[in-house]
């Protein structure tokens, strides 16, 4: 396969989490035999990336802290503590970070618990106001309450609809997180009538912005994907989705749901055997509506600190292979993220096209 032109372009990681080593038993996943089960800060994140100078900031996503929904929202508003310490660069004594490693959070995406319906959810969005911190809170974009080991029709109770309105009439986001991998076609059968009935009746301006993770977890070990009827419901629902209004794509989480021997072998051909999906959501989406996600640190596993740079590379070449331009480039790898979350402006990096004999 041949290298992708060398096009220089703004990055935002639209899909980062971050916890210290003191709180890593308040998630819900945690197993002392869990890899992950261990401190992943910014100083972490900063070795995987390499700090590349283009590289201009990240969106913290919550990591699916313990709760109990109405009961106790102890561990989501920690979670929105140890954020803050982050932010307004008040670090404790070996947590990961520096006292000015806030400026590289561009937006925070915290749990919330939407299936209780509006007025609870008002009185968290209360709670998590007064916890961040108006700093803080001015770089909370949205919220993210994961529906892929949930009950099927939970995203479809009247309680969840309201809760999704009252997120956009706030003008804050929802990210999006289903499994069809695990769960099966359901899960998109029931995320485009999610989105149709929260956008039923509802203003234009008031309408919440939906931004789906990880290409809702596509089967990504199929090989046959001309006859596989779990490609066809993957592809029909990519095309379905992208004629939702407000509604955004991002590129990440598919080391996940590839198989451990493929996830090992060079980017090249990573991306040879994912082509099919990648090419879906290009031509579905388009690079208006795409955003450059690593899903760090879950993108390590069986991987380790190669991840994050082998992710990059894969969305380098597909870039390539899709014939995008600079503009389109900076789009997919920035500005489309900065458009779904209104990311805060930061200094414009230059889009240079190494490739032309003029720049």
């Amino acid at each position: 396969m041949a290298s992708s032109p060398a096009v220089s372009v703004p990055i935002i990681d639209t899909h980062v989490h971050l916890y210290p080593q003191s709180e890593v038993g308040t998630h819900q996943w945690y197993a002392e035999d869990n890899p992950l089960a261990k401190q992943h800060s910014i100083q972490e994140y900063q070795t995987a990336t390499g700090a590349p100078g283009n590289l201009q900031g990240y969106v913290a996503i919550e990591v699916d802290r313990k709760n109990d929904n109405a009961k106790d929202w102890t561990h989501p508003l920690q979670e929105i503590a140890w954020l803050r310490r982050i932010v307004t660069g008040q670090p404790k004594p070996g947590e990961g970070h520096t006292a000015d490693d806030g400026r590289d959070c561009l937006g925070i995406v915290p749990w919330a618990p939407v299936a209780l319906g509006s007025a609870e959810l008002e009185k968290y969005l209360a709670a998590a106001e007064k916890e961040a911190g108006p700093e803080t809170w001015a770089k909370v974009k949205g919220f993210r309450y994961l529906l892929q080991d949930k009950p099927n029709g939970t995203a479809l109770s009247d309680d969840f609809i309201e809760g999704l309105k009252l997120l956009g009439r706030k003008k804050f986001v929802f990210d999006l997180g289903v499994d069809q991998h695990k769960r099966g076609r359901i899960q998109l059968e029931e995320a485009v009538e999610m989105i149709d009935r929260a956008h039923e009746g509802v203003d234009e301006e008031d309408k919440v912005v939906f931004i789906l993770n990880h290409l809702c977890k596509p089967d990504l070990t199929i090989v046959n994907v001309q006859t596989d009827p779990s490609y066809i419901a993957w592809r029909t629902a990519m095309f379905t989705l992208s004629k939702c209004d407000r509604t955004y794509m991002k590129l990440s989480g598919c080391f996940s749901e590839m198989p451990e021997f493929l996830r090992a072998r060079p980017a090249e051909e990573i991306l040879s055997a994912i082509l099919p999906w990648l090419a879906v959501v290009i031509a579905a989406f388009g690079p208006e509506r795409i955003m450059f996600g690593s899903d760090w640190p879950v993108c390590t596993l069986g991987l380790g600190d190669e991840a994050w740079k082998k992710w990059r590379r894969v969305v380098e070449m597909t870039c390539h292979m899709a014939g995008l331009g600079p503009e389109a480039q900076t789009r997919l790898w920035a500005e489309t993220a900065r458009e779904a979350y209104k990311l805060d402006s930061r200094p414009v990096y230059k889009v240079v096209d190494l490739t032309r004999s003029d720049e």
